[in-house]
């Protein structure tokens, strides 16, 4: 079976000469190229969209509710009555892709791993923060011990995997729904050479980057699919016979890297593709109308994006001179709240509304999606204010930012019309601000974008946030504190809004801590850490022969349809 597949799909290759597709196989495009199959390193949309239909996790968000759970590989779950000790029954008859068993020892290996490897591209912070109470590893807090690892997941005579919480956390439940705490195989991951699990290597792996792991390459999940097929610019997948769940529909998926979205528009009128990335609202117009395309609209924004103004920059081929001389910036450029409020106005988010969104947005006032408690709309938010723009740009630095001018390198996802688009506007306002005020645009390639600006080497990006979990602190803690995801990237910390992030956390009233949300939102804007992006109103197209999409949708997924392969059909 599995060399049939691979014959029929050989012609599938850069040169993207498709015949039809036949009905027992899905084709996807994306612009992105997918940096890790490893879920324990994965944290971006672009590795999520095959991981979560090659793993499955203990618990899943149920239909479209981004609210109510339903089980997985846990059948059912109980709490103790302070909130500290999670009991997972665990179903039985799983098999891995491998042919392996699946039972508590996967579980409590798997979450062990995210912890121990837990580093600053990975997603395991928030996991490690819930069982250990830090979102550290071990290099860089010595008060972690294997002792306190081992206590935090484990087994008990029923097979049964306990997790032990030094303090209660209200959001564990969505926290383990996420595509990174996926399942994986112990035994195959071991017989690869991954962590043994042992006292005796952890300390081996602490932080270890797994973007490339053995299990990366030859991943093996319990879900519908498996990969049977990989390369640059594409990955196969078939039905995995051993599926423990209802036997998917579609026996084949294609996911394809096309990085030019031109020629995934095309794939897509031309039946080449059943859905793809289309870009912005702007390209929905050179869809519409095609007989074979159906047009989803008006689909919950649960996204919150920004431009990054990072306040200490640490490459200096990214700095010019490195000066305020004209020719560059010095590293801390951005720590001027002036300059930050001065790039801020110069932005002109109706405009972009208007083009890109075809006037389907809103503007933001906090990075935090309005569909979420906390958010405050009473907040103004920032608007095109070439005036005020040069006000805030004539006092930064005393002034030396108006008279010498700067260089400024700002960087887009490779891919990304959306992107690019934003970028440039806000170079156009800019530079007619002051014509010593210069702002060099450069498309990277999704995973070296990721790398670097991780490493805080970029000055300015332009990224958004797909919540792990379906919680406001997802999005607050990542942008905001000191001790965020994102922190890296921006570098901006500020002690009164750390304080309100630490309240939050400790909080389980919602009202008290949407109140509490609402004045870090309030806080932010008047720091103006990011320019905040317009919401766009969601979309997504598919070829008309799809079934499933639109009663299955989930915006909590990553996947290209919204829902999980199993689930659609032609």
């Amino acid at each position: 079976m599995k060399k049939k597949l691979l014959l029929a799909f050989g012609l599938l290759g850069a040169g993207l000469a498709y015949a039809a597709i036949p009905n027992n196989t899905l084709v996807f495009m994306q612009g992105a190229d997918i940096p890790t199959l490893d879920p324990g390193e994965a944290y971006d949309t672009a590795s999520y969209e095959p991981i979560e239909n090659m793993y499955d996790t203990l618990v899943q968000y149920k239909g479209k509710s981004v609210s109510e759970l339903q089980p997985s590989l846990a059948t059912e779950w109980k709490t103790s009555g302070d909130g500290k000790t999670y009991t997972f029954t665990l179903r039985k008859g799983v098999k891995f892709h491998s042919g392996n068993t699946f039972s508590c020892a996967d579980v409590e290996y798997t979450l062990e791993r995210n912890i121990v490897t837990n580093n600053s591209d990975s997603g395991n912070w928030y996991l490690a923060d819930a069982l250990l109470g830090t979102q550290s590893n071990a290099a860089d807090d010595t008060s972690i011990t294997w002792a306190r690892i081992a206590k935090s997941v484990s087994c008990n005579k029923d097979g049964q995997a306990v997790l032990s919480l030094p303090k209660p956390d209200p959001s564990l439940m969505v926290k383990l729904a996420a595509d990174n705490m996926s399942i994986v195989d112990k035994k195959w991951a071991i017989g690869l050479g991954e962590w043994d699990g042992t006292e005796k290597t952890w300390k081996d792996w602490v932080g270890k980057d797994l973007t490339d792991s053995e299990l990366s390459k030859k991943p093996s999940g319990t879900s519908a699919y498996e990969l049977v097929k990989r390369d640059p610019n594409q990955l196969v997948f078939k039905s995995f016979d051993g599926y423990w769940g209802t036997k998917p529909k579609i026996e084949n998926v294609v996911l394809q890297v096309v990085k030019e979205n031109a020629t995934r528009i095309e794939a897509m009128k031309k039946g080449d593709a059943d859905m793809a990335e289309t870009g912005p609202r702007a390209t929905l117009s050179q869809l519409q109308g095609s007989p074979n395309l159906v047009v989803l609209d008006n689909i919950l924004n649960n996204v919150a994006t920004g431009m990054f103004m990072n306040e200490n920059i640490k490459n200096p081929e990214n700095l010019g001179s490195g000066k305020l001389d004209g020719k560059g910036i010095p590293s801390n450029f951005f720590s001027d709240v002036n300059v930050r409020k001065g790039f801020s106005y110069a932005f002109d988010p109706e405009k972009y509304i208007k083009e890109q969104l075809v006037g389907k947005g809103t503007l933001r006032t906090m990075l935090l999606p309005d569909s979420f408690f906390g958010y405050d709309p009473t907040i103004k938010p920032y608007t095109y204010n070439p005036e005020l723009a040069k006000g805030n740009f004539l006092k930064a630095f005393g002034g030396q930012v108006w008279k010498n001018g700067f260089i400024l390198q700002a960087r887009f996802r490779a891919g990304s019309p959306s992107s690019q688009a934003a970028m440039e506007i806000l170079k156009a306002n800019v530079e007619k601000i002051n014509p010593k005020f210069h702002v060099e645009l450069a498309a990277k390639p999704w995973s070296e974008f990721l790398k670097d600006s991780q490493a805080g080497k970029e000055a300015m990006i332009l990224v958004g946030w797909v919540p792990d979990y379906a919680d406001p602190s997802n999005f607050i803690d990542t942008f905001y504190s000191t001790t965020g995801y994102y922190h890296a990237r921006s570098n901006f910390s500020d002690s009164t809004i750390d304080k309100l992030v630490q309240q939050a956390n400790l909080t389980t009233d919602k009202a008290k801590r949407a109140a509490l949300y609402k004045l870090i939102g309030r806080r932010a804007n008047e720091l103006a850490p990011y320019i905040n992006m317009p919401a766009p109103v969601g979309f997504t197209v598919y070829n008309k022969a799809l079934k499933g999409i639109e009663e299955n949708y989930n915006i909590m997924l990553s996947s290209t349809t919204g829902t999980f392969w199993r689930n659609v059909s032609k």
